[in-house]
């Protein structure tokens, strides 16, 4: 859907991308969240919390703990920041990992 907003010429901004990533993590998408989550950076979409918070918990769905922490880290350099959500979710996925 994401595509077809380019197409008619609608902008896509941190709330669609929020919703793209979150909806990718509970459909089992972890590749394409990932991909959205740098198409922001790329973009030049702000990126925050929750978006982050959505990427980390689709790295807790697959069990990806390496990636999980790498997202929390790139919080840090992106000076966006974290909470309880996006540490829970981070210390999920390494249970599951």
């Amino acid at each position: 859907l994401l595509g077809e907003m380019a197409v008619d010429r609608v902008e896509r901004n941190t709330i669609t991308y929020n919703a793209a990533i979150s909806a990718c993590q509970k459909g089992g998408a972890l590749e394409l969240a990932m991909q959205l989550l740098g198409d922001m950076a790329e973009g030049q979409v702000e990126r925050d919390t929750i978006t982050f918070a959505a990427a980390v918990s689709a790295c807790t769905t697959h069990g990806e703990w390496g990636l999980a922490l790498q997202i929390l880290a790139e919080m840090v350099d992106a000076r966006v920041g974290r909470n309880t959500i996006t540490y829970n979710s981070a210390i999920s996925a390494c249970e599951k990992g």
